[in-house]
């Protein structure tokens, strides 16, 4: 059965506990691209639906569900994502990724960077949950930059493990067990 992604939304909101803490990911200032663009995916994850994917029914069981709204306007981007019915108290990374969700993982291509080349939560955006005991989380990040409406991520992934954030496999999170396509909405 499929929740439509405002109920997800307010479902999860009522049954999650209190937010995540907002990650506020100060980066270089620049002129922003003009106009508000809106994304958004959500669904519950299935191996034949390519809005809302799962690659792995370990870590992603029958059930779960999840929703990402990203809003970038002025010289901000903000990234939202609540999941439902994952494992529980479990962290998983999740990043934006250039392409949408395809049958196999590598499909959604490499992490959206702003800046081409920079492996960093200021340059990416990270968005890692981590499920309470039913399995439900939510978690949001705010950069300090706009989309470029020209070069649009198209995808929510959500990997096996937390994101690394230093050493030489800082950006990592595993394997990729779960994906969002995200669909421009304004």
């Amino acid at each position: 059965m499929r929740v439509p992604a405002l109920l997800l939304v307010m479902l999860t909101a009522a049954c999650a506990g209190s937010p995540a803490p907002l990650q506020d990911l100060a980066g270089p200032s620049e002129v922003p691209p003009t106009g508000e663009i809106k994304l958004s995916g959500a669904g519950e994850f299935s191996p034949s639906d390519t809005s809302a994917i799962v690659y792995d029914r370990k870590l992603v069981p029958r059930g779960a569900q999840a929703s990402a709204a990203v809003e970038s306007s002025g010289n901000k981007t903000r990234t939202s994502l609540v999941v439902e019915g994952m494992l529980p108290n479990h962290r998983y990374g999740a990043h934006l990724h250039t392409k949408p969700c395809g049958a196999k993982p590598d499909e959604s291509g490499p992490h959206y960077q702003h800046h081409r080349g920079e492996v960093s939560p200021t340059s990416e955006v990270w968005l890692d949950v981590t499920t309470n005991g039913d399995g439900a989380g939510r978690s949001s990040a705010r950069n300090d930059w706009a989309l470029d409406p020209a070069d649009l991520p198209g995808s929510l992934v959500i990997h096996s493990q937390g994101t690394k954030t230093s050493g030489p496999e800082v950006g990592t999170a595993g394997t990729r067990v779960a994906c969002l396509t995200l669909k421009k909405t304004s």
